[in-house]
């Protein structure tokens, strides 16, 4: 888990947020791939922001490269390590390339699809069953994300607020009809 931490450290310091472009910074989330003798395969971080695609979450990359290492898409005996509990898309990944175990650091009770809202990856209706591991790390993981999240809110202006109803009931929205 501490690799897939410093892997999740390496998206949280994009070169966008060090140029001071929060906005456009990754979420730091990291992924580590084990093969099945424990050695690490592949690793990789949150790369949506870095290169405008909505699927490159860290265990995508990951899966992506673990695969090309391999020459194949059957990741069997291989275990995924990340620091946050995975998406649905990201579950759904998991299983297509049927990974034997997946740790994870930190829940994710808004996303999470191994068990916070779904538990796909533990679901009898697919054919293939993966081993998770929960909770490894977590308050390291879930730490890094809080911090990330707080230094976006405090480096953001505040949103335009239209201002309270009038008397009749509607919004006023600064003389915008």
């Amino acid at each position: 888990m501490r690799e897939a931490l410093a892997e999740a450290a390496a998206a949280g310091a994009a070169p966008a947020e060090q140029a001071g472009h929060l906005e456009t910074a990754d979420v730091p989330v990291g992924a580590v791939i084990l093969d099945p003798g424990g050695a690490v395969l592949a690793r990789a971080h949150n790369r949506r922001e870095a290169d405008g695609d909505p699927t490159a979450h860290a265990e995508i990359v990951a899966i992506r490269a673990a695969a090309q290492a391999v020459g194949g898409w059957r990741l069997d005996g291989h275990t995924l390590v990340v620091t946050l509990e995975p998406c649905t898309m990201c579950a759904g990944a998991i299983a297509l390339a049927r990974i034997s175990r997946l740790v994870y650091g930190a829940a994710d009770p808004k996303a999470g699809a191994v068990g916070s809202l779904w538990d796909v990856l533990r679901d009898r209706r697919l054919p293939h069953r993966t081993e998770v591991v929960a909770g490894v790390l977590a308050e390291d993981c879930g730490a890094l994300l809080r911090d990330f999240f707080a230094q976006r809110r405090h480096s953001q202006p505040v949103p335009h607020r239209p201002t309270p109803p009038d008397d009749s009931g509607r919004l006023s929205c600064g003389g915008v009809a």
